[in-house]
């Protein structure tokens, strides 16, 4: 991941040598069970514990030789031990020291995710707890539709940020399985105890059926799971965008002192971190696509998606934590405007009012088509000469027979439209369990 994206904790955890530092417990943990179960001597485990060790230039100049990245760190690993390495591996294959490192390093990649989804989650459960009664216009198809509030527009968020998390959880217990199987899978070379005590000194599952590697279903899953909150966090990023829009300027980015928006046009206020969130997350679908090529390989295994996963995990790990962190910050400092949104509403002159109206005649025994016929007439004339639908309403004797004054005041009453959004909020929040 280039340095822009890059955040310290996903470095660490996606480096060399961490990548070998994990090699190494797998080893060594697999060592100290078979000493324990006496099918190698006590000694020689905890010789390899105690000598065990790996410089990461000298694992990389003997790759460049071997053309093996585990060969090399094998060599590398017994440089330090002595002979008591020739326990170390013994009945392993390549696979089940990678898959085994790669859960472990997915795991630890998660719970960073899972701590930073949930400082969005705060941000956001604030923000709309803010603006819980910020009246604003909904849109559909981008045309005023009815009131509605901010804060409930950031309620449907965190919902979808809530399901995210819950997903990504499940997600998390399905990755955390390794493999200690041998080639091809059927543990001839060591006993099942062993890879199941490995298993749980690690803190992972058994991979109840693997080939010669861990099936990558499950990493396809996981990737599908954080692409689907890097779609969410655009879906809110391309929100703030368009809310920020001049001809609508209802939020607005937080934009710094000394902040340029522009190399040409000193007025100009962007939603540059909004536009970055969009396109980054256009990568975790990349990533989640290529996750599910690696699902088929070739019989009990090929390497056609190691490179690959080289690639894609750090990079999604990267990326979706630069996202949300990033998010965070955005919906923390979003300024917003209400009495933009109030104005902006009042360029209809009372049109998402329709449906009130509508509703109010059929309960007075008008067919609908009648009724939505005659205020549809009325809202035409509210686009056509400028007036409010009120007044419009007023000049329809259809309408004006069978709705009073008084139920046409309750047709227009905000209040009464946007009562039940305390009741949203309320059932939306019983659902924040973590």
């Amino acid at each position: 991941m280039i340095q822009r994206y890059a955040s310290a904790q996903m470095t660490s955890i996606w480096s060399d040598e961490n990548r070998f530092k994990l090699w190494q417990e797998v080893e060594t943990v697999v060592c100290e069970v078979r000493a324990d179960r006496g099918e190698i001597p006590k000694e020689a485990a905890a010789e390899i514990r105690a000598k065990g060790n790996f410089e990461t230039e000298r694992v990389l100049e003997i790759e460049r030789t071997v053309q093996h990245d585990v060969i090399a760190f094998l060599t590398n690993m017994a440089e330090y031990i002595g002979p008591s390495s020739r326990f170390v591996h013994q009945g392993m294959t390549s696979s089940d020291l990678l898959d085994t490192a790669l859960a472990l390093q997915i795991k630890e990649a998660g719970e960073i995710l899972r701590g930073t989804l949930i400082e969005l989650l705060d941000a956001v459960e604030a923000k709309a707890k803010e603006h819980q009664g910020t009246v604003m216009i909904g849109r559909s198809h981008g045309i005023h539709a009815e009131p509605t509030t901010f804060g409930l527009k950031l309620m449907v968020y965190w919902s979808a940020l809530e399901r995210g998390l819950r997903r990504l959880d499940a997600a998390q217990k399905e990755i955390a399985y390794g493999q200690i199987s041998g080639a091809v899978g059927t543990i001839a070379h060591l006993d099942p105890a062993v890879e199941e005590e490995t298993m749980k000194r690690l803190g992972l599952q058994v991979d109840p059926a693997s080939t010669q590697i861990v099936q990558r279903d499950r990493h396809a899953n996981w990737l599908q799971v954080v692409a689907t909150l890097g779609a969410t966090i655009e879906q809110m990023a391309v929100e703030i965008r368009n809310l920020q829009r001049t001809d609508v300027h209802e939020v607005e980015e937080s934009f710094g002192k000394g902040q340029k928006g522009s190399s040409a046009m000193p007025h100009k206020k962007n939603p540059i971190v909004s536009e970055k969130l969009t396109g980054m997350a256009r990568l975790l679908r990349g990533y989640a696509h290529t996750g599910l090529e690696n699902v088929a390989l070739w019989h009990e295994r090929d390497i056609s998606h190691s490179s690959v996963e080289r690639i894609i995990f750090p990079d999604a790990c990267h990326t979706l934590h630069h996202m949300l962190s990033k998010m965070t910050w955005l919906i923390k400092g979003l300024v917003v405007y209400p009495e933009n949104m109030l104005a902006n509403m009042e360029k209809v002159r009372g049109m998402f009012f329709s449906q009130a109206v509508l509703l109010a005649l059929t309960e007075e025994n008008v067919i609908r088509e009648d009724a939505y016929s005659w205020v549809q007439r009325c809202a035409m004339r509210v686009w056509d000469e400028g007036i409010a639908l009120r007044d419009s309403l007023g000049q329809e004797e259809e309408i004006t027979s069978r709705l009073s004054d008084e139920v046409l005041d309750r047709c227009f009453d905000l209040d009464h439209q946007l009562r039940n959004v305390p009741l949203i909020f309320d059932r939306t929040l019983s659902l924040k369990n973590w």
